[in-house]
């Protein structure tokens, strides 16, 4: 085993364990997209010169079959392998010989990572946004479904103004709308290319293609100056974390308004019994624990965010280490989203409100009754609300 940056001196197992961290599991999403980038990498090299049509053919042909293989679970990264570029790299060079050392030609690490984590990230943001249309379809059928049952409108936790559960419903789906929006921002800022960057500094002396790597990994621009893509850093990623906790954060509120309709004060709505856990003590207890960790996974994409801004922040201009630790938390956070909406949309599409046990008070429609006063009796309003609040304060 060489990983890509050995000089043939001797390496502490445990300065490699410290130092690979997490990479060789975490990795493992992305060995299909640093494949896709050195396939690209590979033909703009042949393109220009840099490497023969045979090597070339040679190089993608071992890297397609490599994607095979790993996808028919014939290898994985390990912790010797460190990560997913020496992995590939290695075995490459096992499959197909000297001809593999080709490949890393006018490319570092540096820019191999991050085109891989782009390449990633751009995917991640169109399977986030297609969970959050998954989880608006869900709210748009409920509202069909039962939108018609009126529900009490509350401010400061009090029954305020008439409601209803398509009022409710269409709220949170506007809401989640938005979110599409905020990804799709977010994603035009992962979406361009570092490749040919190297370690910063460009590849002097190597006449690169960059806007053919950009045209193949259907990149929307090549990220320009080189100094700018190791700047960069950080501000892409922690872009998706805030779309990804906006969406959290209602995400929660929608959990925090279920899980009060479902108590037994409020019994507005019932759960699917798949959708509730029991309780080890009590046998009459039905829980809806779904909704709880839902509320409680804002407070961790929050914490990811947070990390991802904390890492970047101190940083001075180039690559450094610190920045292999941003692959957990945003790792976390996309896993942590998608599985969340998923089961939100499960929850929405099984969940039943219960008219029989919802009370609208009188006192809800104060605020038409003073319009309408002042429609009738052309009066201000601040006297309209002064006559209607004396009906109901006492």
């Amino acid at each position: 085993m060489t990983r890509l940056w050995e000089k043939g001196l001797p390496l502490d197992e445990r300065v490699l364990r410290y130092t690979a961290g997490e990479d060789h599991l975490l990795d493992q999403r992305l060995v299909s997209y640093d494949i896709r980038g050195s396939t690209a990498h590979a033909e703009m090299l042949a393109a220009q010169g840099l490497l023969g049509k045979d090597d070339c053919r040679l190089i993608c042909d071992g890297l397609r079959q490599l994607e095979t293989e790993y996808a028919a679970g014939n290898w994985q990264i390990e912790l010797q392998d460190e990560d997913v570029h020496t992995a590939l790299e290695s075995r490459l060079g096992d499959l197909i010989g000297a001809t593999a050392g080709k490949l890393h030609l006018g490319r570092s690490r540096n820019d191999q990572v991050l085109t891989a984590l782009r390449l990633y990230l751009r995917d991640a943001c169109d399977e986030i946004a297609l969970h959050v249309k998954g989880l608006c379809s869900s709210l748009q059928q409920l509202a069909r479904r039962q939108g018609e049952i009126p529900l009490p409108g509350t401010t400061h936790m009090q029954h305020a103004m008439p409601s209803s559960v398509g009022l409710w419903s269409d709220g949170f789906h506007e809401a989640f709308a938005d979110a599409v929006d905020g990804l799709l921002a977010a994603r035009r800022r992962i979406n361009k290319n570092p490749l040919g960057s190297a370690a910063g500094y460009g590849t002097p002396g190597l006449d690169l293609d960059r806007e053919l790597t950009t045209q193949k990994l259907e990149f929307t621009e090549t990220q320009n100056p080189v100094t700018a893509v190791q700047l960069s850093r950080g501000k892409a990623e922690s872009g998706l974390m805030f779309e990804i906790s906006l969406v959290m954060l209602d995400l929660s509120r929608l959990a925090s308004d279920l899980l009060l309709f479902y108590t037994q004060e409020f019994s507005y709505v019932r759960l699917a019994d798949e959708v509730t856990t029991g309780s080890s003590i009590m046998p009459q207890k039905r829980n809806p624990d779904v909704l709880e960790l839902v509320r409680g996974g804002s407070s961790t994409a929050i914490a990811c965010l947070n990390e991802c801004l904390m890492l970047a922040s101190k940083l001075p201009s180039g690559y450094q280490r610190d920045l292999q630790r941003m692959k957990p938390p945003v790792f976390r956070a996309i896993d942590l989203v998608n599985d969340s909406l998923d089961i939100m949309a499960y929850v929405v599409d099984t969940l039943k409100f219960e008219p029989q046990n919802i009370v609208l008070d009188e006192s809800l429609g104060a605020a038409e009754e003073a319009y309408r006063l002042v429609s009738v009796e052309r009066i201000p309003f601040r006297e309209a609300y002064r006559r209607i609040a004396a009906k109901y304060v006492k």
